[in-house]
């Protein structure tokens, strides 16, 4: 068996064991689809009637948003379970197997891209009870799909390396703090046009505005101009970046 074979086949055993994990300790999931859905509910039928984003439903702007922010919040979780198991000492165990260092990182990152699509698959499906719209055909969806999948797969890898960094799960969901915030000063709720200057530019130049666009772009047929190219530069150098930062952080966590 090739390196590469046996570590993809470790990476496989710990997404096997993360999932479990997963479906026996639902609150995590719980908490990632309740939370942007009490925000969707917030925004349409609290603040929705005094929003002004031009012709069309609110609600067919704001959705692409709160989609973001749910995968923001699920891909977080995944730093306070990575704190978790080397705060358990159960990382030690497996150091003691024959299995590749970076498949715990893996597994766990693994796990929370296919917990997030599970759970915006929720999302979309309560808002367009709610009334979204959506105007994409089959191909538009799997694009769209696929730059949420990029997305949560870039701050996971930046969770990861925050898990590793955090010394107690309450310290890692607060480094991933960030990850609820930025969809908040972008274009995701309203256009960064209507902000005050410095939040305009902010907000016009930040990751999260691309990858917004580009899914606003996809799923309502709206431009999407040079936001594709964007977000995708965007989500790879940051899940590079997550990567790098991930691995050396746990070599040096779990260094003898």
């Amino acid at each position: 068996m090739t390196t590469l074979t046996r570590s993809a086949a470790d990476a496989g055993t710990m997404l096997d064991r993360n999932i479990r994990h997963t479906l026996r300790s639902p609150d995590a999931v719980i908490m990632t689809v309740a939370l942007p859905i009490v925000i969707l509910l917030m925004f349409v039928y609290v603040f929705g009637g005094a929003m002004d984003v031009g012709p069309g439903p609110y609600i067919d702007y704001v959705v692409p948003g709160i989609i973001l922010l749910c995968a923001g919040f699920g891909a977080g979780v995944t730093a306070p379970s990575l704190t978790t198991d080397l705060a358990d000492g159960i990382i030690d165990r497996f150091r003691t197997m024959a299995i590749a260092r970076t498949a715990v990182l893996t597994g766990h990152v693994l796990e929370s891209l296919i917990r997030n699509m599970l759970t915006t698959g929720i999302v979309i499906g309560v808002a367009v009870a709610l009334g979204f719209r959506p105007t994409a055909d089959p191909l538009r969806w799997l694009g769209a799909l696929g730059v949420i999948a990029m997305f949560v797969f870039a701050l996971s890898w930046v969770a990861a390396a925050l898990g590793v960094l955090a010394k107690s799960p309450e310290a890692a969901n607060g480094f991933t703090f960030v990850f609820m915030f930025l969809p908040y000063v972008s274009s995701a709720f309203v256009p960064p046009e209507s902000m005050p200057s410095a939040l305009h530019r902010f907000a016009e130049y930040q990751p999260v505005t691309p990858v917004i666009e580009t899914m606003r772009g996809l799923l309502m047929g709206t431009p999407i101009g040079n936001s594709g190219w964007l977000a995708a530069l965007w989500c790879a150098g940051i899940a590079a970046v997550g990567y790098l930062a991930a691995g050396k952080l746990f070599e040096i966590r779990t260094r003898d």
